[in-house]
Protein backbone atom coordinates (compact mmCIF):
# COMPACT_ATOMS: atom_id res chain seq x y z
CA UNK A 1 0.00 0.00 0.00
CA UNK A 2 1.01 3.78 -0.56
CA UNK A 3 1.07 6.69 1.21
CA UNK A 4 -0.09 9.60 -1.02
CA UNK A 5 0.29 13.28 0.27
CA UNK A 6 -1.29 16.43 -0.86
CA UNK A 7 0.03 19.61 -0.10
CA UNK A 8 -2.41 22.73 0.23
CA UNK A 9 -2.02 24.33 -2.65
CA UNK A 10 -3.15 20.85 -4.47
CA UNK A 11 -6.07 21.38 -2.69
CA UNK A 12 -6.33 25.00 -3.37
CA UNK A 13 -9.05 24.97 -5.46
CA UNK A 14 -12.72 22.54 -6.23
CA UNK A 15 -11.09 22.00 -9.83
CA UNK A 16 -7.69 21.03 -8.05
CA UNK A 17 -8.99 19.08 -5.42
CA UNK A 18 -11.46 17.08 -7.93
CA UNK A 19 -8.44 16.27 -9.88
CA UNK A 20 -6.75 14.94 -7.00
CA UNK A 21 -9.49 12.39 -6.78
CA UNK A 22 -8.62 11.53 -10.12
CA UNK A 23 -5.72 10.64 -9.10
CA UNK A 24 -5.91 8.56 -6.12
CA UNK A 25 -9.32 7.51 -7.63
CA UNK A 26 -8.20 3.76 -8.74
CA UNK A 27 -5.23 3.65 -5.85
CA UNK A 28 -4.62 0.87 -2.81
CA UNK A 29 -3.34 4.31 -0.89
CA UNK A 30 -3.43 6.08 2.55
CA UNK A 31 -4.18 9.77 0.89
CA UNK A 32 -2.68 12.50 3.63
CA UNK A 33 -4.03 16.02 2.93
CA UNK A 34 -2.65 19.71 4.38
CA UNK A 35 -5.45 22.37 4.67
CA UNK A 36 -6.77 24.48 1.34
CA UNK A 37 -3.98 26.40 0.61
CA UNK A 38 -4.35 29.45 2.74
CA UNK A 39 -6.80 27.77 5.25
CA UNK A 40 -3.96 28.05 8.19
CA UNK A 41 -2.80 31.26 7.33
CA UNK A 42 -6.07 32.61 7.93
CA UNK A 43 -6.64 30.45 11.79
CA UNK A 44 -3.34 31.58 12.23
CA UNK A 45 -4.23 35.72 12.02
CA UNK A 46 -7.37 34.55 13.30
CA UNK A 47 -5.88 33.69 17.10
CA UNK A 48 -3.41 36.39 16.82
CA UNK A 49 -6.42 38.61 16.99
CA UNK A 50 -8.00 36.47 19.82
CA UNK A 51 -4.73 36.77 21.89
CA UNK A 52 -5.04 40.52 21.56
CA UNK A 53 -8.69 40.40 22.91
CA UNK A 54 -9.65 41.73 19.56
CA UNK A 55 -12.75 39.73 19.42
CA UNK A 56 -15.07 41.60 16.71
CA UNK A 57 -12.21 41.27 14.04
CA UNK A 58 -11.84 37.88 14.66
CA UNK A 59 -15.49 37.05 14.08
CA UNK A 60 -15.03 38.92 11.24
CA UNK A 61 -12.39 36.95 9.85
CA UNK A 62 -14.09 33.73 10.88
CA UNK A 63 -17.32 34.83 8.77
CA UNK A 64 -15.32 35.86 6.15
CA UNK A 65 -13.19 32.82 6.50
CA UNK A 66 -16.56 30.26 6.27
CA UNK A 67 -18.17 31.96 3.89
CA UNK A 68 -15.49 31.31 1.12
CA UNK A 69 -15.92 27.44 2.33
CA UNK A 70 -19.57 27.72 1.15
CA UNK A 71 -18.33 28.79 -2.42
CA UNK A 72 -15.84 25.96 -2.60
CA UNK A 73 -18.83 23.80 -1.81
CA UNK A 74 -20.96 25.11 -4.19
CA UNK A 75 -18.06 24.58 -6.98
CA UNK A 76 -17.25 21.33 -5.71
CA UNK A 77 -20.21 19.20 -5.24
CA UNK A 78 -23.16 18.92 -7.62
CA UNK A 79 -25.66 16.55 -5.75
CA UNK A 80 -28.17 18.39 -3.58
CA UNK A 81 -27.60 16.25 -0.72
CA UNK A 82 -23.97 16.52 -0.73
CA UNK A 83 -24.43 20.10 -0.87
CA UNK A 84 -26.19 19.61 2.55
CA UNK A 85 -23.83 17.88 4.39
CA UNK A 86 -20.81 20.00 3.59
CA UNK A 87 -22.49 23.35 4.52
CA UNK A 88 -23.51 21.53 7.97
CA UNK A 89 -20.11 20.41 8.04
CA UNK A 90 -18.95 23.79 7.51
CA UNK A 91 -21.27 25.17 9.59
CA UNK A 92 -20.31 23.22 12.82
CA UNK A 93 -16.43 23.90 12.53
CA UNK A 94 -16.71 27.32 12.24
CA UNK A 95 -19.05 27.69 15.30
CA UNK A 96 -16.62 25.65 17.08
CA UNK A 97 -13.96 28.30 15.99
CA UNK A 98 -16.72 30.88 16.89
CA UNK A 99 -16.82 29.56 20.31
CA UNK A 100 -13.06 30.64 21.25
CA UNK A 101 -14.02 34.64 20.54
CA UNK A 102 -16.41 34.40 24.02
CA UNK A 103 -13.78 33.30 26.90
CA UNK A 104 -10.05 33.07 27.61
CA UNK A 105 -7.45 32.28 24.38
CA UNK A 106 -4.46 30.22 25.00
CA UNK A 107 -1.87 27.93 22.99
CA UNK A 108 -4.81 24.95 23.66
CA UNK A 109 -7.27 26.63 22.11
CA UNK A 110 -5.00 28.16 19.08
CA UNK A 111 -3.87 24.06 18.12
CA UNK A 112 -7.20 23.23 18.37
CA UNK A 113 -8.28 26.42 15.97
CA UNK A 114 -5.30 25.71 13.78
CA UNK A 115 -6.44 22.06 13.36
CA UNK A 116 -9.86 23.22 11.65
CA UNK A 117 -8.12 23.26 8.59
CA UNK A 118 -7.15 19.56 7.69
CA UNK A 119 -10.55 17.77 9.54
CA UNK A 120 -12.36 20.28 7.01
CA UNK A 121 -9.97 19.48 3.60
CA UNK A 122 -10.51 15.44 4.39
CA UNK A 123 -14.36 15.65 5.33
CA UNK A 124 -15.09 17.72 2.03
CA UNK A 125 -12.89 15.48 -0.17
CA UNK A 126 -14.45 12.49 1.24
CA UNK A 127 -18.19 13.96 -0.05
CA UNK A 128 -16.42 14.32 -3.00
CA UNK A 129 -14.98 11.04 -3.48
CA UNK A 130 -18.56 9.88 -1.97
CA UNK A 131 -20.14 11.68 -4.98
CA UNK A 132 -17.96 10.44 -7.31
CA UNK A 133 -19.05 6.58 -6.12
CA UNK A 134 -15.23 5.94 -5.04
CA UNK A 135 -15.07 3.73 -1.90
CA UNK A 136 -12.76 5.40 0.89
CA UNK A 137 -12.61 5.46 4.23
CA UNK A 138 -12.13 8.36 6.98
CA UNK A 139 -9.86 8.03 8.96
CA UNK A 140 -9.54 11.10 11.94
CA UNK A 141 -5.43 11.33 12.50
CA UNK A 142 -6.80 12.48 15.81
CA UNK A 143 -7.56 8.77 16.78
CA UNK A 144 -3.55 7.40 15.79
CA UNK A 145 -1.14 10.61 15.69
CA UNK A 146 0.58 11.00 18.46
CA UNK A 147 4.06 12.76 19.99
CA UNK A 148 5.44 12.42 23.42
CA UNK A 149 6.56 14.47 26.00
CA UNK A 150 9.46 15.24 24.43
CA UNK A 151 7.36 16.71 21.37
CA UNK A 152 8.36 13.66 19.11
CA UNK A 153 6.17 11.12 16.78
CA UNK A 154 5.48 8.31 19.44
CA UNK A 155 5.99 5.69 16.50
CA UNK A 156 4.83 2.55 18.75
CA UNK A 157 1.79 4.13 19.58
CA UNK A 158 1.18 5.33 16.14
CA UNK A 159 2.05 2.35 14.66
CA UNK A 160 -0.30 0.17 16.70
CA UNK A 161 -3.41 2.62 16.83
CA UNK A 162 -3.08 2.86 13.04
CA UNK A 163 -3.30 -0.64 12.69
CA UNK A 164 -6.51 -0.74 15.17
CA UNK A 165 -8.41 2.11 12.76
CA UNK A 166 -7.59 -0.05 9.26
CA UNK A 167 -8.65 -3.05 10.49
CA UNK A 168 -12.12 -0.90 12.15
CA UNK A 169 -12.77 0.51 8.27
CA UNK A 170 -11.41 -2.07 5.49
CA UNK A 171 -11.05 -0.66 2.10
CA UNK A 172 -8.31 -0.41 -0.53
CA UNK A 173 -7.80 3.90 -0.33
CA UNK A 174 -8.29 6.16 2.70
CA UNK A 175 -7.90 9.62 3.68
CA UNK A 176 -6.59 11.10 6.54
CA UNK A 177 -5.23 14.62 7.91
CA UNK A 178 -1.88 15.31 8.06
CA UNK A 179 -0.38 18.19 10.61
CA UNK A 180 -2.88 17.51 13.84
CA UNK A 181 -2.28 14.82 16.36
CA UNK A 182 -2.37 14.36 19.76
CA UNK A 183 0.10 15.23 22.70
CA UNK A 184 0.91 13.07 25.42
CA UNK A 185 -2.20 14.39 27.22
CA UNK A 186 -4.15 13.88 25.10
CA UNK A 187 -4.66 17.38 23.91
CA UNK A 188 -5.26 18.22 19.85
CA UNK A 189 -1.54 19.00 18.69
CA UNK A 190 0.21 19.77 15.59
CA UNK A 191 3.39 18.50 14.20
CA UNK A 192 4.32 22.31 13.46
CA UNK A 193 4.56 24.11 9.66
CA UNK A 194 4.66 21.71 6.71
CA UNK A 195 4.36 18.95 8.76
CA UNK A 196 1.74 17.00 6.33
CA UNK A 197 4.61 15.70 4.94
CA UNK A 198 6.12 14.74 8.27
CA UNK A 199 2.80 12.69 8.96
CA UNK A 200 2.79 10.96 5.40
CA UNK A 201 6.67 9.64 5.79
CA UNK A 202 5.18 8.81 9.85
CA UNK A 203 2.28 6.61 8.14
CA UNK A 204 4.49 5.00 5.40
CA UNK A 205 6.67 3.74 8.19
CA UNK A 206 4.24 2.88 10.38
CA UNK A 207 2.40 0.24 7.95
CA UNK A 208 5.69 -0.39 5.62
CA UNK A 209 4.46 1.23 2.37
CA UNK A 210 5.53 0.16 -0.70
CA UNK A 211 6.53 4.25 -1.18
CA UNK A 212 5.53 7.71 -0.02
CA UNK A 213 4.00 10.25 -2.55
CA UNK A 214 4.17 13.71 -2.25
CA UNK A 215 2.18 16.10 -4.21
CA UNK A 216 3.12 19.53 -4.23
CA UNK A 217 2.62 22.18 -7.29
CA UNK A 218 6.08 21.91 -8.41
CA UNK A 219 7.49 18.98 -11.01
CA UNK A 220 10.18 17.76 -7.89
CA UNK A 221 13.35 19.01 -6.22
CA UNK A 222 14.81 21.06 -8.10
CA UNK A 223 18.82 22.14 -8.11
CA UNK A 224 18.16 25.74 -6.72
CA UNK A 225 14.83 27.95 -5.91
CA UNK A 226 13.52 28.96 -8.77
CA UNK A 227 11.56 31.76 -7.10
CA UNK A 228 15.31 32.91 -6.99
CA UNK A 229 17.01 31.46 -9.86
CA UNK A 230 15.98 31.36 -13.38
CA UNK A 231 17.24 27.97 -15.60
CA UNK A 232 16.69 25.67 -12.38
CA UNK A 233 15.67 22.20 -13.80
CA UNK A 234 14.25 18.60 -11.43
CA UNK A 235 16.55 16.51 -10.59
CA UNK A 236 16.13 12.65 -10.83
CA UNK A 237 17.31 11.02 -7.83
CA UNK A 238 18.61 12.22 -4.53
CA UNK A 239 19.55 9.95 -1.29
CA UNK A 240 18.01 10.47 1.76
CA UNK A 241 20.92 11.95 3.05
CA UNK A 242 20.88 14.71 0.45
CA UNK A 243 17.11 15.53 0.57
CA UNK A 244 17.59 15.75 4.48
CA UNK A 245 20.05 18.52 3.86
CA UNK A 246 17.99 20.12 1.11
CA UNK A 247 15.07 20.08 2.87
CA UNK A 248 16.86 21.23 6.38
CA UNK A 249 18.81 23.92 4.39
CA UNK A 250 15.64 25.68 2.86
CA UNK A 251 14.55 23.56 0.04
CA UNK A 252 10.66 24.25 1.14
CA UNK A 253 8.89 21.30 -1.07
CA UNK A 254 9.79 19.03 1.65
CA UNK A 255 9.74 18.80 5.43
CA UNK A 256 13.19 18.07 7.08
CA UNK A 257 11.64 15.94 9.40
CA UNK A 258 10.35 13.64 6.31
CA UNK A 259 13.09 11.67 5.26
CA UNK A 260 14.17 9.93 8.62
CA UNK A 261 10.92 8.06 8.93
CA UNK A 262 11.11 6.76 5.17
CA UNK A 263 15.06 6.23 5.58
CA UNK A 264 14.72 3.86 8.45
CA UNK A 265 12.48 1.35 6.85
CA UNK A 266 14.47 2.38 3.60
CA UNK A 267 10.53 3.48 1.96
CA UNK A 268 11.50 5.59 -1.39
CA UNK A 269 9.97 9.03 -1.50
CA UNK A 270 8.75 10.06 -4.82
CA UNK A 271 7.92 14.26 -5.16
CA UNK A 272 5.75 15.13 -7.64
CA UNK A 273 3.99 17.54 -9.12
CA UNK A 274 -0.33 17.46 -9.13
CA UNK A 275 -0.62 20.70 -12.15
CA UNK A 276 1.47 18.02 -14.08
CA UNK A 277 1.45 14.66 -13.16
CA UNK A 278 3.05 13.12 -16.06
CA UNK A 279 6.53 14.36 -15.22
CA UNK A 280 8.64 11.82 -13.72
CA UNK A 281 9.57 14.31 -10.47
CA UNK A 282 12.15 13.33 -7.79
CA UNK A 283 12.68 9.99 -6.60
CA UNK A 284 14.45 9.88 -2.70
CA UNK A 285 16.16 6.43 -2.22
CA UNK A 286 19.18 4.91 -0.44
CA UNK A 287 21.54 5.02 -3.11
CA UNK A 288 22.04 7.23 -6.31
CA UNK A 289 24.70 8.08 -8.80
CA UNK A 290 27.97 9.75 -7.94
CA UNK A 291 27.88 12.94 -8.89
CA UNK A 292 30.01 15.98 -7.64
CA UNK A 293 27.12 19.04 -7.05
CA UNK A 294 23.95 18.15 -6.84
CA UNK A 295 21.65 20.84 -5.47
CA UNK A 296 21.75 24.55 -3.15
CA UNK A 297 19.28 25.77 -1.32
CA UNK A 298 18.95 28.66 1.32
CA UNK A 299 17.98 29.14 4.89
CA UNK A 300 16.64 32.56 6.25
CA UNK A 301 16.12 34.12 9.68
CA UNK A 302 19.72 33.03 11.03
CA UNK A 303 21.25 34.96 14.12
CA UNK A 304 24.97 33.76 14.71
CA UNK A 305 26.42 34.03 18.05
CA UNK A 306 30.28 34.09 18.38
CA UNK A 307 31.42 33.28 22.22
CA UNK A 308 34.65 34.61 22.75
CA UNK A 309 36.97 33.44 25.43
CA UNK A 310 41.07 32.93 25.84
CA UNK A 311 40.93 32.07 29.48
CA UNK A 312 37.91 29.39 28.86
CA UNK A 313 38.28 28.11 25.57
CA UNK A 314 40.85 24.96 26.21
CA UNK A 315 39.37 24.10 28.74
CA UNK A 316 37.78 20.68 29.05
CA UNK A 317 34.31 20.66 29.41
CA UNK A 318 33.94 24.48 27.50
CA UNK A 319 31.92 23.22 24.60
CA UNK A 320 29.54 21.32 26.44
CA UNK A 321 28.92 23.56 28.86
CA UNK A 322 28.14 25.88 25.66
CA UNK A 323 25.57 23.09 23.88
CA UNK A 324 23.93 22.51 27.51
CA UNK A 325 23.01 26.04 27.68
CA UNK A 326 21.17 25.41 23.90
CA UNK A 327 19.57 22.20 25.41
CA UNK A 328 18.29 24.13 28.20
CA UNK A 329 16.39 26.18 25.79
CA UNK A 330 15.62 23.82 23.03
CA UNK A 331 17.56 25.84 20.66
CA UNK A 332 18.74 23.88 17.96
CA UNK A 333 22.16 24.86 16.46
CA UNK A 334 22.79 24.49 12.63
CA UNK A 335 26.12 25.81 12.18
CA UNK A 336 29.46 25.51 14.21
CA UNK A 337 32.35 26.83 13.91
CA UNK A 338 35.75 27.06 16.36
CA UNK A 339 38.61 29.39 16.44
CA UNK A 340 41.64 28.87 19.25
CA UNK A 341 40.09 31.88 20.89
CA UNK A 342 36.17 31.67 19.45
CA UNK A 343 33.11 29.47 19.01
CA UNK A 344 30.61 30.85 16.74
CA UNK A 345 27.39 28.69 16.55
CA UNK A 346 23.93 29.84 14.03
CA UNK A 347 20.67 29.21 15.07
CA UNK A 348 16.88 30.02 13.19
CA UNK A 349 15.44 29.91 16.71
CA UNK A 350 15.53 33.38 18.45
CA UNK A 351 12.22 32.44 20.87
CA UNK A 352 15.01 32.62 23.65
CA UNK A 353 18.21 34.66 22.27
CA UNK A 354 17.97 36.88 25.65
CA UNK A 355 18.14 34.43 27.59
CA UNK A 356 20.54 32.69 26.15
CA UNK A 357 22.77 35.46 25.37
CA UNK A 358 22.79 36.29 29.37
CA UNK A 359 24.14 32.94 29.92
CA UNK A 360 26.71 32.66 28.14
CA UNK A 361 28.08 35.69 29.13
CA UNK A 362 29.16 33.78 32.07
CA UNK A 363 31.45 31.83 29.55
CA UNK A 364 33.11 34.64 27.57
CA UNK A 365 32.03 37.47 25.30
CA UNK A 366 29.64 37.19 23.24
CA UNK A 367 28.51 38.72 19.60
CA UNK A 368 25.77 38.78 18.27
CA UNK A 369 24.64 39.23 14.22
CA UNK A 370 21.19 38.93 12.91
CA UNK A 371 19.66 39.08 9.41
CA UNK A 372 22.11 36.72 7.89
CA UNK A 373 21.26 33.01 5.61
CA UNK A 374 23.06 29.63 5.35
CA UNK A 375 23.77 28.97 2.01
CA UNK A 376 23.97 24.69 1.16
CA UNK A 377 25.84 23.15 -1.54
CA UNK A 378 24.82 19.79 -1.35
CA UNK A 379 26.71 16.91 -3.59
CA UNK A 380 29.54 14.02 -2.98
CA UNK A 381 32.12 15.54 -0.94
CA UNK A 382 34.12 12.64 0.19
CA UNK A 383 37.37 12.93 2.18
CA UNK A 384 39.21 11.85 -1.66
CA UNK A 385 37.30 14.27 -3.74
CA UNK A 386 39.27 17.17 -4.89
CA UNK A 387 38.59 20.36 -6.12
CA UNK A 388 34.97 20.74 -4.84
CA UNK A 389 35.78 23.45 -2.18
CA UNK A 390 37.18 25.53 -5.18
CA UNK A 391 34.80 25.65 -7.39
CA UNK A 392 32.38 26.79 -4.59
CA UNK A 393 34.51 29.53 -3.33
CA UNK A 394 35.86 30.66 -6.87
CA UNK A 395 31.84 31.13 -7.59
CA UNK A 396 31.25 33.08 -5.07
CA UNK A 397 34.86 35.16 -4.25
CA UNK A 398 33.30 38.28 -4.88
CA UNK A 399 30.77 38.08 -1.67
CA UNK A 400 31.86 37.96 2.03
CA UNK A 401 31.37 35.35 4.23
CA UNK A 402 30.85 35.41 7.44
CA UNK A 403 31.29 31.53 8.27
CA UNK A 404 31.71 28.05 6.71
CA UNK A 405 31.16 24.38 7.98
CA UNK A 406 33.07 22.37 5.68
CA UNK A 407 33.50 18.58 6.51
CA UNK A 408 31.22 18.22 9.11
CA UNK A 409 28.93 15.70 6.19
CA UNK A 410 30.17 14.48 3.11
CA UNK A 411 26.97 15.93 1.63
CA UNK A 412 26.64 19.45 2.37
CA UNK A 413 28.85 22.51 2.65
CA UNK A 414 27.55 25.42 4.66
CA UNK A 415 28.21 28.85 4.40
CA UNK A 416 26.57 32.00 6.35
CA UNK A 417 26.31 35.04 4.79
CA UNK A 418 24.65 38.23 5.30
CA UNK A 419 20.98 37.92 3.77
CA UNK A 420 21.13 40.86 1.43
CA UNK A 421 23.43 38.66 -0.44
CA UNK A 422 21.66 35.61 -0.26
CA UNK A 423 19.84 36.04 -4.47
CA UNK A 424 23.10 37.03 -5.55
CA UNK A 425 25.28 34.22 -3.96
CA UNK A 426 22.68 31.76 -5.30
CA UNK A 427 23.07 32.81 -9.23
CA UNK A 428 26.91 32.57 -8.61
CA UNK A 429 26.71 29.02 -7.29
CA UNK A 430 24.01 28.28 -10.12
CA UNK A 431 26.03 29.70 -12.66
CA UNK A 432 29.64 28.44 -10.97
CA UNK A 433 28.45 24.28 -10.17
CA UNK A 434 26.07 23.58 -12.99
CA UNK A 435 26.92 26.31 -15.94
CA UNK A 436 23.59 27.73 -16.40
CA UNK A 437 24.62 31.09 -17.93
Amino acid sequence: MKVIKFGGTSLGSPERMKKVAELVSKEEAIVVLSAISGTTNSLTEIAQLLYKNERNTAKQKITELQASYVIFIDNLLQEKAQQTKAIDLVSSHFSHIDSFTEDLFTVHEEKMILAQGELLSTALFQLHLEELGIQSCLLSALDFMRIDKDLEPDSFYIKHNLERELKQCESKLYITQGYICRNVFGEIDNLKRGGSDYSASLIGAAIQATEIEIWTDIDGMHNNDPRVVDKTFSIEQLSYNEAAELAYFGAKILHPASVYPAQLSEIPIWLKNTMEPTKLGTKIAKTVDDREFTAIAAKDGITAIKIKSGRMLLAYGFLRKIFDIFERYKTPIDVITTSEVAVSITIDDNSNLDAIQEELRYLGEVEVNKNLSIVCVVGNFSHDSMGAGNKIFESIKHIPIRMVSYGGSQHNVSIVIETEYKKEALVSLNNGLFNQN
